[in-house]
């Protein structure tokens, strides 16, 4: 069993044209000898009906072959025809020069078929040195006089077949054997910008992935197979990448409350205390481990998000109860940071999105502008959409992002200068936890600053079928 797939196209290849050539070789050749063989019939055909047409039309007159024995002038009538008139018996009645004293047979099986009036053609292997084509013509009007019978040499007309023979195989091998070689140069071009990308590819692991697989150059379906592969290539780059920085600084956030743990356990171990110094760092020790636990879930979800398991079913939700909710839940929190929360509802409009998910992220959001927006300022949620998607935008009265934090700002554990410089409690994991979840129901979350001051996060989702009236 041929295993190389090369070896596999060449055989191929070579096969479908060896078939090809073949085939049209045979009809060729079959088209040939049946023209030579039509062309020597017609030509009997019309020597007998030539002598047909000298046959003397009284009785009393000698019957004749018009033999061009002797000419005075060039001629270019065939000599090598033999003929013959024979009677109702087969007897001949007259015979051509060169048929010497032999006579052409003339069967009984020929005679029925003349009396009916058929011309006959056959073939005959055995009579003279050469085979021969006989063509038998009835003949009417002429006394006992019954055919005309002219044969020819079918020597010619196998000479030509022979040689037409050795000409179509002569061309076809000739033809085979540079179709192949043209094939097998191609093959091998082909195939060794394959073997250069196989190579390569074999050379690529996760410590060199910034590496790509040679170009061959061209257009066709290799180079686009290739760019195709270097884009992935690509893309598990970006994955790695933001994979190590995701263990990286989830470590880094993981280990700094659990030393601070595990610090102050050692501080309060070190002498006695009262119990109400105890429970004062029992109590810090508990927000340390609030932090941790709302860190693992955070990652947890961004886990189950990114395996594509955290969807859960399709809701039709109507956001401008869950945004009433989101603002009355962080309340509190705003009025703590002397920041105000309104809410501008165009219209009631229902997403396909569940009421967690869609709650979990309007929080964030609010959360977030709260967080960074000055004391008395303003927090202002609006709802709109149009026929194809609702859009849920929460706007603040901060710093804004700096233009080249834009882009990464729903990178996970990505922390602003504004949030690193104000210390603002947080892990950076709230709006790359927001930005996955609304993906994953098809939508998408941009952030954009405004003129003046701060910064607007746009929620763009589905909009559902079902009416506000009808949603849950």
């Amino acid at each position: 069993m041929i295993r190389n797939f090369r070896q596999r196209l060449a055989i191929t290849h070579t096969a479908v044209i060896v078939i090809v050539l073949g085939v049209a070789a045979f009809g060729a050749y079959s088209s040939l000898g049946r023209a030579v063989h039509a062309q020597l019939d017609a030509a009997l055909l019309a020597l007998a009906e030539t002598e047909q047409g000298l046959l003397p039309s009284a009785p009393d007159q000698p019957i004749v072959v018009h033999d061009v024995t002797q000419a005075r002038a060039p001629s270019f009538v065939r000599l090598d025809r033999l003929v013959q008139i024979i009677d109702d018996n087969g007897v001949p009645v007259a015979r051509s020069a060169n048929l010497g004293t032999a006579a052409l047979p003339a069967p009984p099986s020929l005679l029925t078929e003349l009396a009916a009036g058929h011309t006959v053609f056959d073939t005959l292997q055995g009579f003279g040195d050469e085979p021969v084509r006989i063509v038998s013509v009835p003949i009417t009007g002429h006394g006992n006089v019954r055919a005309i019978q002219v044969a020819g040499s079918l020597d010619d007309v196998n000479n030509v077949e022979r040689s037409a023979a050795v000409l179509f195989v002569t061309m076809g091998v000739a033809l085979i054997v540079a179709v192949a070689l043209a094939g097998a140069a191609l093959t091998k071009r082909a195939f060794r910008a394959i073997d250069d990308v196989v190579q390569q590819a074999r050379r690529i692991g996760e410590a060199n992935l910034s590496e790509r697989l040679p170009h061959p150059g061209t257009n066709d379906e290799i180079g686009r197979l290739v760019e195709t592969l270097n884009a992935m290539l690509a893309r598990l780059e970006r994955g790695f990448e933001s994979q190590r920085r995701f263990t990286a600084d989830a470590s880094h956030e993981l280990r700094s409350p659990l030393s601070r743990l595990r610090t102050e356990m050692e501080v309060a171990l070190r002498r006695s205390r009262d119990s109400a110094e105890y429970v004062e760092t029992l109590k810090s020790c508990l927000e340390d481990v609030d932090r941790l636990t709302a860190l693992v879930d955070e990652l947890l979800t961004l886990a189950r998000l990114d395996a594509g398991g955290e969807r859960g079913p399709i809701e039709h939700v109507a956001l401008d109860r869950v945004i009433e909710e989101v603002a009355h839940r962080l309340e509190p929190l705003a009025r703590e940071r002397q920041v105000r929360i309104e809410t501008r509802i165009a219209e009631s409009i229902v997403a396909d999105i569940g009421r967690g998910p869609a709650s979990l992220v309007l929080a964030n959001l609010v959360d977030n502008a709260v967080k960074f927006s000055p004391s008395g300022g303003c927090v202002t949620v609006s709802l709109a959409g149009d026929d194809a998607e609702a859009i849920v935008a929460v706007t603040d009265e901060g710093p804004g992002v700096q233009r080249e934090e834009l882009p990464h700002v729903f990178e996970r554990f990505y922390r602003g200068q504004a949030a690193r410089t104000a210390l603002t409690p947080g892990v950076g994991l709230g709006l790359a936890l927001s930005q996955a979840i609304v993906r994953a129901h098809g939508g998408r979350i941009d952030a954009v600053n405004r003129p003046e001051r701060g910064a607007t996060f746009s929620v763009h989702l589905a909009r559902a079928a079902t009416r506000p009236n009808a949603a849950a």
